[in-house]
């Protein structure tokens, strides 16, 4: 990449923090909204996808889906309704935050070269991969209701979120790869991005052929963002 190349990454990655902070739905912590949560992905990408029949295409997939109302696990992080929304905008809000200190010690190494010489990085890039790494999850999850008490020993119906046995998918990263393949046919030439979406899990989502070789993939930046930006998200926001 070009220095000039590198200069429109830590710009635009700027001006997509910028849109999140204006339109953060994260409020005194840990409090949310999800209309809030909404809107600011909405508006995150207008500002992202430059292509605007793309650009429409991805958000009317985000409102037509259970995007914006499925939870983001059944009982770990972001285990609520519209916890995969906000977890997906947390996700990309930690990858846009070390965008520039990750990419400039990248740049610094010797697997940069191989890298570069066939590819760029743009923060657009950076945007879809954190925004789309887990589509696979919309409308995977039903909704169970059991019996809890609360505090007061009172009883009271508690949702409990179940992954639908009908379920079908080629593997937690592959399937939001095909996804998001679906929404934008323009990303088949956007290796990195695809790469980056289907191996944010590392180790933990790989069948034992596909780990022989995923050292590999390892030398695209993006996977190793997007697989910092979803941990920390997880570990340290519990979203």
């Amino acid at each position: 990449m070009t220095q000039e190349e590198k200069d429109k990454l830590y710009s635009d990655a700027e001006r997509l923090l910028s849109v999140y902070n204006e339109f953060s739905p994260v409020k005194d912590g840990n409090n949310f909204d999800k209309e809030a949560t909404k809107n600011c992905i909405l508006k995150m990408n207008q500002a992202a996808i430059e292509n605007q029949d793309e650009c429409k295409a991805f958000s009317a997939w985000m409102e037509e889906s259970a995007f914006f109302t499925s939870p983001a696990s059944t009982r770990f992080h972001g285990n609520f309704e519209g916890g995969l929304a906000l977890h997906s905008l947390t996700v990309t809000r930690q990858a846009l935050l070390v965008t520039k200190p990750f990419m400039e010690n990248y740049f610094l190494s010797p697997a940069a070269k191989k890298f570069t010489e066939k590819y760029t990085v743009s923060a657009s890039d950076i945007y879809i991969s954190a925004i789309a790494h887990d589509f696979c999850k919309a409308d995977v999850y039903k909704t169970e209701w059991h019996n809890t008490k609360d505090i007061f020993g009172n009883w009271k119906k508690t949702p409990v979120y179940k992954t639908k046995t009908d379920t079908r998918t080629l593997g937690h990263g592959n399937e939001s790869v095909l996804r998001v393949l679906e929404i934008m046919p323009s990303l088949i030439k956007k290796r990195p991005v695809l790469e980056a979406i289907s191996r944010h899990m590392g180790f933990s989502d790989l069948s034992e052929t596909e780990s022989y070789n995923y050292t590999n993939f390892l030398d695209n930046p993006l996977v190793m963002l997007i697989q910092f930006a979803d941990q920390s998200a997880a570990q340290w926001y519990d979203c």
